[in-house]
């Protein structure tokens, strides 16, 4: 079970340059066998298609545009939302992932659970950056969306094909 939503001021987010050496080498890869690039820009560059303007992640196409500072939730989310569109998206992709609210959740959802096979990340982490990141959800937090308000989100991901049907939910 996952501890409560926590109060106060929330840590900032960890970023790409703030992970292990494997981190980077194991998105590369992890995302790569899904036909997502990962392109990764000096720290002063712009980054293309980035909805949100750096150091957010951006995606053009087939490929996911992150610099050093990008949070690793950014670098994340932008990935899970290419893993989750089709393959006609894909070939305009640029910026704007667009979907609908549900495929929204999906891919927070998605992302929750990478974020625990990346070297020097996790989970737990992951939910905290989240809710460092912005995110607001009904129950309060992320952590307290992903135990308990998230049915939605794994449904859609089982009837897309990327979980089974049964999925530990345990942050």
């Amino acid at each position: 079970m996952s501890e409560p939503c926590a109060a106060g001021a929330a840590a900032p987010v960890i970023r790409l340059m703030e992970g292990t050496s494997a981190t980077l080498p194991f998105m590369r890869e992890f995302f790569g066998n899904h036909g997502l690039a990962i392109n990764l820009l000096p720290l002063e560059a712009e980054i293309p298609g980035s909805y949100w303007g750096p150091p957010e992640a951006g995606l053009t196409r087939h490929t996911l545009h992150v610099r050093p500072d990008t949070p690793l939730t950014s670098l994340l989310h932008e990935a899970c939302h290419y893993l989750c569109m089709d393959a006609a998206r894909r070939e305009v992709l640029d910026k704007d992932a667009g979907g609908d609210v549900i495929e929204e959740c999906a891919v927070c959802y998605l992302s929750v659970l990478v974020a625990d096979l990346v070297p020097g990340y996790s989970r737990p982490r992951m939910l905290r950056d989240m809710d460092a990141w912005g995110y607001s959800f009904r129950l309060g937090c992320a952590a307290a969306w992903f135990e308990h308000d998230a049915e939605d989100a794994r449904t859609w991901l089982v009837n897309q094909g990327w979980l089974p049907a049964r999925v530990v939910r345990s942050a």
